[in-house]
């Protein structure tokens, strides 16, 4: 299972055991996304760091759409077909979601790959930046309505 990460929360008054949680999964902006695994380590990441994130299992669809209008490599250029095919082992984009859905690869770990998304903010806005999802807010897990989010997002 793959997890959307997002940073919802800025910068001011965050303790710093948070704010080195935040660096450690490489959200230091809001509006910020990083796909991560289902893992103990990162489970642990994500609940100390609840109240700055929101967080949800990612479709293939949204994948997709994700890569190809917000991956970046380094020096900034889109992610392309064309570099997918000649750079990795998939012949297409959506290969590289079934892959990365599987957990087969990791995005990280993809070569010149920025391991980021930076997205605008969702149109419509935010729920509430500071209570969490079960409560009508945006914080926290929110499950599949994360790809609900990243749409408004992209």
């Amino acid at each position: 299972m793959l997890f959307s990460v997002i940073r919802i929360r800025g910068r001011i008054n965050v303790r710093n055991d948070i704010e080195r949680t935040l660096q450690m999964l490489r959200l230091t902006r809001v509006n910020h996304c990083v796909l991560v695994n289902d893992t103990d380590s990162y489970k642990g990441m994500l609940k100390k760091a609840k109240d700055y994130i929101t967080w949800g299992e990612i479709n293939k669809e949204t994948l997709i759409e994700l890569i190809k209008r917000r991956g970046r490599l380094i020096g900034d250029k889109p992610i392309t077909e064309d570099y997918i095919k000649a750079s990795t082992n998939f012949n297409s984009i959506e290969e590289l979601a079934d892959a990365l859905l599987d957990g087969e690869v990791k995005y990280k770990d993809l070569p010149n790959v920025k391991p980021i998304f930076r997205l605008h903010p969702p149109r419509g806005g935010y729920e509430g930046i500071k209570r969490p999802f079960s409560l009508k807010g945006a914080l926290g897990y929110r499950g599949e309505k994360i790809n609900e989010l990243i749409m408004r997002m992209l």
